[in-house]
């Protein structure tokens, strides 16, 4: 089963933004995503659109943050990024005549919008600033310096 890491991933991203006062390209943050630029555009574009970065195109272009990382919640980037599936549980069959059937499915649609409501609770509750780690790396772990041009 593929997982979606796109929370995951973007929260890297936008922390690692945080430490920067100079736009990042596509290239270098496709890369602490392990993914390409056109897809990280892709995956960026309703965090932009939303107001948390900005992006500029050309030459001395890239993503910023628009909102310092304490204005920035979990919740925010989850809604932004158009509410990735929390749970790979599921119903087999959502329309069945088995009453057996009806009510496992209502057991667990039941227990999983509670979970999902704790989790959405929680994210509201977690500025992006809490994540940083104080002795945090900057993005040279991730790839190679850019040279001066």
């Amino acid at each position: 089963m593929n997982k979606d890491t796109r929370l995951s991933g973007v929260l890297h991203v936008l922390l690692h933004l945080g430490q920067v006062s100079v736009p990042l390209t596509s290239e270098v943050l496709a890369n602490t995503m392990g993914t390409n630029p056109p897809v990280f555009r892709r995956t960026m574009a309703g965090l932009r659109e939303a107001g948390y970065v900005t992006s500029e195109k050309g030459h001395g272009g890239g993503w910023m943050l628009a909102r310092p990382l304490s204005e920035i919640t979990l919740h925010d980037v989850y809604v932004a990024l158009d509410r990735p599936g929390l749970f790979a549980i599921a119903s087999r069959n959502e329309e069945t005549e088995c009453k057996v059937e009806r009510a496992v499915n209502h057991a667990l649609s039941d227990t999983m919008a509670k979970a999902e409501a704790l989790f959405l609770e929680t994210f509201r509750g977690i500025t992006l600033d809490q994540l940083m780690p104080e002795s945090a790396q900057g993005l040279g772990i991730h790839c190679k310096p850019v040279s001066a041009a």
